[in-house]
């Protein structure tokens, strides 16, 4: 049977539970690790990890924690707060241009990984050797992006859900201002970037179904010259396939799609300076 570990920063791995030790999800479990041991919260149990494991050799669990052990988990938890402030210091002492994001302890005290975000390459050598200097186990020093710092950080997103990259995604697609458009969301950079300043993980979710529909939709600001007149395209409902027709003195009359084919079509014109004005203010939050 595979079971899935959770780790500090939401990290998770599945392993192979070998010696069959009755677990159950939210119980700890001490597993093999590179060159060491390391302890986990059980996350999930069951035949579908098979279709989540990748290629990776999966390790084992070795054997459920004693009361000694836990105590000592929650020890390394301190020592993480104390190593984030001195590597903090260490950077600003060196004169490095990073931000360290979060500190994480190998359960068997082997091994500490320093996260960090830069914007550029980080010559960080001699702060490694600081580092190991003062704590005299192996030290990793790991570059994240700012998508995988809020990861590890965690947060409610503006729906009031935890965020997806902490609760289930595990992979950041690229997200671009057009994802946005394709939806006709107004492109606001404070409603459209989520906590890591990024545009949101969730404009990818219904892409697909948004770009099939409005496929078959007109443009916004599109015109059609019917029996009643020149009529814009003021508003598109892709869910029920009708679109909105605003004719002079602001009168406005829905239409279903099949309707519009008995209309002359008038294409829009060029994009509007403030539409490229949003556009290149949005394009910030995009993945670089």
């Amino acid at each position: 049977m595979m079971i899935e570990l959770a780790f500090k920063g939401e990290r998770k791995e599945i392993y192979h539970n070998p010696q069959q030790f009755p677990f159950q999800v939210g119980d700890y479990a001490i597993v093999e690790a590179e060159k060491g041991e390391d302890l986990g919260i059980v996350n999930q149990i069951g035949s579908y990890l098979e279709r989540k494991k990748g290629d990776a050799p999966i390790r084992n669990i070795i054997r459920k924690p004693t009361v000694g052990d836990l105590d000592r988990y929650r020890e390394n938890r301190r020592k993480e707060f104390d190593a984030y402030h001195l590597c903090k210091k260490k950077v600003i002492d060196h004169n490095l241009d990073m931000k360290v994001v979060d500190v994480e302890y190998q359960f068997d005290g082997q091994k500490i990984t320093f996260y960090f975000t830069a914007e550029k390459r980080v010559d960080f050598r001699e702060l490694v050797k600081d580092l190991a200097g003062i704590f005299r186990v192996r030290i990793e020093l790991r570059q994240i992006g700012v998508r995988d710092e809020a990861k590890r950080i965690g947060g409610y997103g503006a729906c009031g859900r935890k965020l997806c990259c902490t609760s289930w995604l595990k992979e950041f697609d690229p997200i671009t201002t057009q994802c946005a458009k394709e939806q006709n969301l107004p492109l606001n950079p404070q409603k459209l970037s989520g906590l890591c300043s990024r545009l949101l993980c969730c404009l990818m979710y219904e892409r697909d179904f948004y770009r099939a529909q409005t496929e078959k939709m007109p443009p916004l600001r599109s015109q059609y010259r019917t029996a009643k007149g020149i009529g814009t395209v003021a508003h598109i409902d892709v869910f029920n396939e009708t679109v909105t027709l605003q004719f002079a003195e602001n009168r406005v009359e829905k239409f279903e799609l099949g309707e519009l084919s008995d209309f002359t079509f008038i294409p829009p014109a060029e994009g509007s300076s403030d539409d490229a004005q949003q556009e290149t203010s949005l394009a910030q939050f995009e993945d670089k």
